[in-house]
C-alpha cells in the first residue's frame, strides 16, 4: 500500500561518538542531495495542514510556564542521546538528533525527566553552545520595536520571536507555488486564541515587520478557537456552530477537516491524553484516507516519535463485510508519542473485524517530525517538508 523508497530527510546530527552514525561525509557536507530540488512546484491536490504549538511553531509553554530559554533546553534535552552504563550517564553524541545514533541511546529526558539549565548548570553543558546559537537566531530585530502578539521577552531580559519566522515563510512559499492549502492549529495547551490573534494580525493585516506583504495572499483567519472532545464513545468536534461527530461516521468528521479554510485551530483533549496515562490511546486524533486524489492531511508536531519502544499500542482495525469494486481506507491516527504505533484502520466506516497497521508507514507522508533546531535555523524548513510529504503521497497514489 505505502511507498517504502521515500525521500530521506536528516535531522542534525553531525560529529556522532563511540562508534554511533554519522550523516555528513569528512569534509562536512550533506550525504543527502536536497529533496525539494526534484519536487515540481504548481497546483496539486488540496493540503490540510496540522500544526501543533509548542516547540513546533513556538518555542515556549504557556501550560509549563517555560520561556523562550527553559522551552529550548528542554527540547535539547530530548534530541541528545546517551546511556546509563555502570551506574553513570555516557553520552553517545556531541549535537542532537532526533533520531538515536546507535542501538541502545535514550535521551536524555526519557531517563531522568525535565532538567532546570539542563545546559546551564546541567549535564547538558556540552550543548551549551548550540543553544546560543539558536536563541540568537530567535532574536527579535533589535532595530525594531518590540510587538506585543508577535515578540516576547525571555528569561533572559531579551527579545525574542513568539512565532517562528519560518511559519510566516513557508505561508508565502506554499502560496507561490500556486499550491491550495488551509492550516488547523493543534494542541493540548492553552496558547490557541492568542496563536490566532496573533497570526490574523500578520496575515490580514501585515502587521509583521518582517512579512509585510502577506496580506496579498488573501487568506483568511478564524479566530474562533474549537475544541475536540474524546471519549470511550467517540470524537467530537466544536468550533463555533459547527458541531461534528464520529457517533455519525468517521468519513463526515474527515469530510469537515479535509474542507477547512485558511487557517483556524482546535484545543486537543489533555483531560482524555491523562485518563489514558498519556498514551497514544488518548493522543490527538487525526483521519487519513491514503487513497483521496483530492485532499492529503499532514501533521507537523516535535511529539511524533519513530523509535520509542517503551509502549506498543494495538487499537482495533474494523475490516469490511461488503465486497466493492474499490475500497477507501479510513485511517484513525491518534498523533504517536511513542515509536511503534499501530494504528486504527477503517475499511469502512460500517466494518466489522480488525487488523493493525504500523505507523512507521505514515511518517514522511503524513507525518513529520518536527526538528525545532532546523525550524529555527532554516527558513525553507517547514516548506520542505512539507514537499517531501507531497511527493512520497503522490507516488503512494500513483502505485495505486
Amino acid at each position: 500500500m505505502y511507498n517504502s523508497e521515500r525521500i530521506p530527510e536528516t535531522s542534525i546530527d553531525q560529529n556522532q561518538t563511540n562508534g554511533c552514525r554519522s550523516d555528513v561525509n569528512s569534509d562536512g557536507t550533506d550525504q543527502y542531495k536536497d529533496p525539494t530540488d526534484s519536487v515540481p512546484s504548481g497546483p496539486s491536490r488540496r493540503i490540510v495542514l496540522h500544526f501543533d504549538l509548542n516547540n513546533t511553531i513556538l518555542v515556549s509553554d504557556a501550560v509549563t510556564r517555560q520561556g523562550t530559554v527553559a522551552a529550548l533546553e528542554y527540547f535539547l534535552s530530548t534530541v541528545t542521546w546517551g546511556r546509563v552504563k555502570k551506574g553513570k550517564w555516557e553520552w553517545l553524541s556531541e549535537a542532537p538528533s532526533l533520531l538515536p545514533p546507535c542501538e541502545g541511546a535514550i535521551t536524555y529526558y526519557s531517563q531522568f525527566g525535565r532538567v532546570a539549565g539542563f545546559t546551564t548548570v546541567g549535564p547538558g553543558r556540552r550543548f551549551r553552545k548550540v543553544l546560543e546559537e539558536h536563541l540568537e537566531l530567535l532574536r527579535w530585530p533589535s532595530d525594531l520595536p518590540a510587538d506585543k502578539e508577535l515578540s516576547v521577552k525571555g528569561e533572559d531580559g531579551k527579545l525574542y520571536h513568539w512565532i517562528l519566522p519560518s511559519f510566516f515563510q513557508m505561508l508565502q512559499d506554499l502560496s507561490s507555488q500556486g499550491l491550495e492549502f488551509s492550516i488547523l492549529f493543534r494542541t493540548f495547551g492553552s496558547d490557541l486564541p492568542r496563536v490566532l490573534n496573533a497570526v490574523r494580525r500578520a496575515v490580514e493585516q501585515g502587521s509583521h515587520p518582517l512579512f509585510p506583504d502577506l496580506p496579498a495572499l488573501k487568506l483568511r483567519v478564524n479566530v474562533t478557537a474549537g475544541r475536540i472532545r474524546c471519549s470511550s464513545k467517540g470524537a467530537t468536534l466544536i468550533r463555533g456552530e459547527d458541531h461534528v461527530s464520529t457517533r455519525d461516521g468517521e468519513r463526515q468528521v474527515y469530510q469537515y477537516l479535509s474542507s477547512a479554510e485558511g487557517l483556524g485551530g482546535f484545543q486537543d483533549n489533555f483531560d482524555w491524553w491523562a485518563q489514558n496515562t498519556y498514551s497514544i490511546l488518548g493522543g490527538k486524533p487525526l483521519w487519513i484516507d491514503p487513497f483521496d486524489h483530492k485532499v492529503q492531511h499532514i501533521f507537523i508536531d516535535d511529539n511524533i516519535r519513530q523509535n520509542d519502544e517503551d509502549t506498543i499500542v494495538h487499537p482495533k482495525v474494523l475490516d469490511v463485510c461488503f465486497l466493492f469494486s474499490r475500497l477507501t481506507v479510513l485511517y484513525v491516527l491518534p498523533i504517536p508519542l511513542i515509536a511503534h504505533l499501530f494504528l486504527q484502520v477503517f475499511l469502512d466506516p460500517e466494518g466489522c473485524q480488525t487488523r493493525t497497521a504500523s505507523t512507521s508507514e505514515l511518517y514522511d507522508l503524513c507525518l513529520v517530525q518536527n526538528d525545532l533546531l532546523k525550524a529555527i535555523s532554516e527558513p525553507g524548513y517547514f516548506t520542505r517538508r512539507i514537499q517531501i510529504c507531497m511527493e512520497n503521497y503522490e507516488g503512494n497514489i500513483q502505485k495505486g
